[in-house]
């Protein structure tokens, strides 16, 4: 199911925006116009992603250093092994990113 959280305005190319849902902390990013939400959660000690660098498509957890792909989840590089969540995301008539959060 669509859930619209975040206008598209709100986020800068290249940036993102933490938002919380539903029980869940999300990052929601902008990537050269196209949106991407991930849990705000590193796998590798389950600390928040939120303060990490983006570096070439990846989002650099600020404890350890992990990175995960921002149009996956997928970890990218060590500690961590195993991906974080992603959600798809879509822009909305109104202007707002929407993500499947099913």
């Amino acid at each position: 199911m669509w859930h619209a959280l975040i206008s598209a305005n709100d986020i800068a190319d290249g940036s993102y925006q933490k938002v919380h849902f539903d029980d869940i902390d999300l990052l929601v990013f902008n990537l050269d116009g196209e949106f991407h939400a991930l849990e705000d959660r590193c796998t590798h000690d389950d600390a928040e992603l939120d303060g990490g660098d983006i570096q070439d498509g990846c989002i650099k957890c600020p404890r350890h250093g992990a990175c995960f792909d921002i149009r996956t989840g997928d970890a990218r590089s060590a500690p961590a092994y195993e991906a974080t969540d992603y959600f798809p995301c879509q822009v909305n008539a109104e202007g707002m990113v929407e993500v499947d959060l099913d």
